[in-house]
């Protein structure tokens, strides 16, 4: 079974992106807390793998739902 939501120590081994990478695209807001990543209870930032697959393939959630209509 794959996990949805993975550290940034394994995201980093299965994608080839370093740490470092994954957290400068974090705090330049390429990443959106809710989309691609996530804070667990105990405050570590987790990769949402969905929500990478999705950055990846180019698929955006829109930011004003209305707009989208």
């Amino acid at each position: 079974m794959t996990a949805r939501y993975v550290t940034l120590s394994k995201f980093a081994a299965e994608t080839g992106y370093t740490e470092k990478a994954i957290e400068v695209k974090i705090s330049r807001g390429v990443w959106i807390e809710g989309r691609q990543f996530r804070r667990a209870p105990d405050g570590r930032v987790l990769v949402d793998m969905q929500g990478y697959e999705k950055w990846v393939e180019g698929q955006r959630e829109p930011s004003n739902p209305a707009r989208a209509a």
